[in-house]
């Protein structure tokens, strides 16, 4: 039988690997229930302005996502702003990189860091030449606050250095964060070439960047893209799979499942092939990431394009003028669990005003402002956390998507590597 693939969703892992298919010439249909394509990574619109529901940072060690991302789009040039690696937490710290080959150029950054002592900066580079002698891995996995702790790691050093690089790469808790697959971060953005640590900073909204393009490119190449297209079944037949939506039934070879966890299980339950996928998903958690957009007057701008805050509410602020050209508007970010859940959006985005004018001084009223809360933005990457592969026991049938079996945290990078492995799943089946 002819092949032929069906992608349900259409974020980042959903689009990855009908590209990846796309360009073997494998025919796909892109099934995604949104108007809007990225999933969990996606264009919000407010008052004729672009947003984006969660703010995302990519680095230079997302190998993958910034090579489909310059496969597809013809602006990705223009579309990504390439920094070296900066770490300004306001008032606190200042960690700036120079061009130097890694690791020098991070050694270099912290000794010259500013807002910690010479000892604090020493114990930080002992801290990273150890985790490089052991090639970042643990032998049992741990809390990265357990781990911090036996390498004598100061409170302050914690506070504005590795305490917002772990709750930014995993969006989990230092005290429930999985120090192994933190590692697994450091191993690849610190320690690899000295451009795998440059901060990448999109100029358009996370839509535009790769999910739209990736969708102009495939259809070129004959394959398909449905948005408002909610898949309400899927069921096994005997050469294949049926694919219920919005009423109509549509027969495939293979599917790739790129439906976020905690909706993939209404597939999974009843199908026997699939009952460890199921469980597994079953025993994820989650954690939220909460987008706070305050439109300023044109004139506002922020000190930097990206700015950290300890001891703080927010925990990152983003300058949309600096980034996008979108004057006076500002997106802070809140991520992981805390006391912020327990507040209404509007009495949130108050909350964050008060705080940024309170640390940046001379900031007026807003015109307006936006929340979009992500409560279960990705799954809490905890020690020793069991994810499920992306091949099944069901034959033709994977699964895609950043909580998926990965040396990484769910990151848009995991999502697109998860999104290639499911294409080549695929194409290893013919």
């Amino acid at each position: 039988r002819r092949m032929n693939v069906a992608v349900i969703g259409g974020g980042y892992a959903g689009m990855a690997a009908a590209v990846e298919l796309a360009a073997r010439g494998v025919p796909v249909t892109v099934f995604e229930a949104s108007q809007q394509l990225g999933g969990r990574a996606r264009r919000v619109e407010h008052r004729g302005t672009a947003l984006d529901n969660g703010l995302h940072i990519l680095v230079g060690a997302y190998r993958e996502t910034l090579r489909l991302i310059r496969l597809v789009n013809p602006a990705h040039a223009s579309a990504l702003q390439r920094l070296p690696l900066e770490w300004n937490i306001h008032g606190e710290f200042h960690l700036s990189a120079p061009r130097l080959p890694a690791p020098l150029h991070l050694l270099s950054g912290l000794l010259r860091a500013s807002g910690v002592s010479l000892g604090e900066r020493l114990a930080a580079a002992r801290f990273l030449a150890a985790q490089r002698l052991k090639r970042f891995t643990l032998e049992r996995d741990i809390c990265v606050e357990l781990l911090l702790q036996q390498h004598e790691q100061s409170e302050k050093l914690c506070r504005v250095l590795w305490q917002p690089l772990c709750v930014a790469a995993l969006n989990t808790p230092p005290a429930i964060a999985s120090a192994q697959v933190f590692l697994n971060v450091l191993r690849d953005s610190l320690n690899a070439a000295r451009g795998d640590s440059d901060l990448i900073l999109a100029r358009v909204d996370l839509s535009a960047l790769f999910p739209e393009p990736a969708a102009a490119w495939i259809t070129q190449r004959g394959c398909t893209v449905l948005t408002a297209r909610r898949v309400t079944a899927i069921d096994p037949v005997e050469n294949g799979f049926v694919v219920e939506a919005d009423g109509r039934s549509h027969s495939f070879s293979h599917v790739v499942c790129a439906l976020p966890p905690h909706q993939v299980n209404a597939f999974l339950i009843g199908i026997t092939a699939l009952s460890e996928p199921a469980a597994a998903i079953e025993r994820l958690n989650y954690q939220p990431i909460y987008s706070v957009w305050l439109q300023y007057p044109a004139s506002i701008a922020l000190p930097a394009p990206m700015l950290g805050f300890s001891q703080s509410l927010i925990h990152w602020v983003f300058d949309r003028e600096k980034l996008c050209g979108q004057r006076g508007l500002v997106g802070a970010v809140i991520s992981a669990e805390g006391a912020h859940q327990e507040l209404g959006q509007d009495e949130l985005g108050v909350r964050v005003h008060q705080e940024l004018r309170h640390r940046l001084g001379g900031l007026p009223e807003p015109l307006w402002q936006r929340v979009i809360a992500e409560k279960r933005a990705t799954f809490a990457c905890t020690p020793g956390l069991r994810r499920p592969p992306q091949a099944t026991a069901l034959r033709n049938f994977f699964l895609a998507g950043d909580y998926t079996a990965s040396d990484y945290p769910a990151t848009l990078e995991a999502a697109v590597r998860s999104g290639i492995r499911c294409a080549e799943l695929v194409l290893a089946s013919r």
